[in-house]
C-alpha cells in the first residue's frame, strides 16, 4: 500500500472513542482522523436506561442506522421508535436525542455531511 493510500486507511485501534455517562461515540472518520475528509462517521452505544443529551447540528444533517437495540429517537418535539434496520435523516439545525428503551445496549452507525460536525447542546 502506497503512504497515499494509507492515509485515507484508519484502523479501530486509531479510531477516537469519546465516553459519557451514557454510552459512547467511536469516531472513524472525520477532518481530525483524515484531513481533508467531508463527512464525519462513528458508530453510537447508548446503555439501557440511558439517552444523549438533546442537541442539534448547525453545519450539517446526520443519517443514523440502527445496527443493534431498541430506541425512541425526538425529533424536533415527535418520538420515533428504531429498531435494528431503521434509518433516520436529522437536517441540519433540527433538535434530537436518543433513548434506550430495550434491555440491550444501541449500537448505531452514524454519518455527518461535514468532517467538522459541530453539536450544539441544549441540556
Amino acid at each position: 500500500m502506497s503512504n497515499e493510500t494509507q492515509a485515507y486507511v484508519l484502523h479501530s485501534k486509531d479510531s477516537c472513542v469519546e465516553k459519557f455517562p451514557w454510552g459512547t461515540l467511536q469516531w472513524l472518520c472525520n477532518d481530525k482522523l483524515s484531513p481533508g475528509a467531508a463527512q464525519t462517521v462513528g458508530l453510537c452505544h447508548i446503555q439501557p436506561g440511558q439517552r444523549n443529551p438533546v442537541h442539534f447540528h448547525p453545519n450539517c444533517e446526520e443519517i443514523l442506522y440502527m445496527i443493534s437495540g431498541h430506541g425512541q429517537h425526538s425529533y424536533d418535539g415527535a418520538t420515533v421508535d428504531l429498531h435494528p434496520g431503521s434509518t433516520i435523516r436529522i437536517p441540519a439545525g433540527v433538535k434530537h436525542n436518543m433513548a434506550n428503551v430495550g434491555s440491550r445496549p444501541i449500537v448505531c452507525l452514524i454519518t455527518f455531511s461535514s468532517g467538522d460536525r459541530q453539536t450544539v447542546f441544549l441540556e
